[in-house]
């Protein structure tokens, strides 16, 4: 279905360079096309099949390295849900469909992407690429810290949605000539450039990302999250990406509407002093990586575990998990036994690190 659009005056028509004939709908249709051969940055696609083809490569290192290029992530969630049964429905994250691809085919796609290289000229569209990357990542970076903070149980989904959130820019800057300086003109917050776009195209990115999301097949979950993370009504995934985008505008030092920050924040029953304490820490939320290893421990293990970490001895832990000593004893020998530990401490650090404490 294509998206309902407004009719550009002769004004408008001039000053972005349309052609009198050329409706939306085809200018649209044709940027649609154009994004099948959206390329990966260079380096992205290097460090995928350098991973892949390692012996004993890490399933997170792989997916880290898929998640920080949207082209990439689009060409395997595609093959995922295209592969995946109707039983088994839609597929959003990317762990899951590296798993249901196989290291073999993620190869085979890494191997035959278009690639971008921020050093050479990339024919069609300079270093959009690039400067589109970097907001996707900032914007899912504090996606994570977000599903983090708030315990938000479809992180895997959540971080493509930040990551893809701003696609629809890339379907209007290969549309229309003027954009984005001459449609946002003065506008500097995001919630200003959105309403020129309405104003000015009769549509704006979100709602066009939301219908290249369906178009490729990706799950209405997905889609949704996409299309709606500019609106005040927000909710679940959404309201998340609103505000990961507008703390990473934030991180960026560009301008951002402080009272739909605090609107942003409130839909996630976030209270201001959380949201403060959330901006002051981002800077600082670590060093982005991704840990999607299974968890070889127990949940009554990793229970115990926990509360080791919080520094209790075996009698406090015994009390807390109301088992006996002996109990939280075998099974913190189990533990160190399953992650190759030789103490406590040792045990802590490996969970920590691989992200499962």
């Amino acid at each position: 279905m294509q998206p309902a659009v407004m009719t550009p005056t002769p004004a408008h028509a001039a000053s972005r360079g349309d052609r009198p004939n050329e409706g939306h709908g085809r200018r649209l249709t044709a940027a649609f096309e154009a994004l099948e051969a959206f390329p990966a940055l260079a380096e992205s696609r290097d460090r995928v099949l350098s991973l892949v083809r390692q012996e004993r490569s890490s399933n997170s290192k792989v997916v880290s390295a898929i998640e920080s290029d949207v082209a990439l992530v689009t060409t395997v969630l595609r093959m995922a849900n295209g592969l995946a049964s109707k039983q088994k429905g839609k597929i959003g994250g990317i762990p899951e469909a590296v798993a249901l691809i196989t290291p073999e085919g993620v190869e085979h796609l890494a191997s035959r992407a278009k690639v971008f290289d921020f050093f050479e000229s990339t024919p069609g569209w300079d270093c959009a690429p690039e400067r589109f990357r970097l907001h996707a990542v900032a914007t899912q970076a504090a996606a994570d810290r977000l599903a983090r903070e708030l315990d938000y149980s479809q992180r895997d989904e959540l971080l493509t949605a930040a990551l893809l959130h701003d696609i629809g820019k890339l379907v209007l800057l290969h549309a229309y000539p003027a954009y984005p300086d001459q449609i946002h003109g003065e506008a500097r917050t995001p919630e200003a450039r959105i309403h020129r776009e309405r104003r000015e195209l009769g549509v704006d990115h979100a709602l066009v990302g939301g219908v290249l999301a369906r178009r490729w097949g990706l799950p209405n979950t997905l889609a949704t999250a996409i299309e709606r993370h500019h609106s005040d009504d927000a909710e679940g995934q959404a309201a998340m990406v609103r505000l990961a985008d507008m703390l990473a505008h934030y991180g960026h030092s560009e301008s951002v509407d402080r009272n739909a920050l605090l609107a942003a924040a409130r839909a996630l029953e976030m209270t201001p002093a959380g949201l403060r304490e959330l901006m002051y820490n981002l800077p600082y939320a670590g060093n982005g990586k991704r840990h999607v290893d299974p968890c070889p421990l127990s949940p009554r293990e990793l229970d115990v575990l926990k509360k080791l970490a919080l520094g209790k001895v075996y009698k406090q832990i015994a009390h807390d998990l109301e088992l006996s000593t002996s109990t939280v004893r075998t099974h913190l020998h189990n533990t160190y036994a399953k992650l190759g530990a030789s103490d406590r401490a040792q045990a802590v650090l490996i969970a920590t690190d691989r992200g499962w404490l």
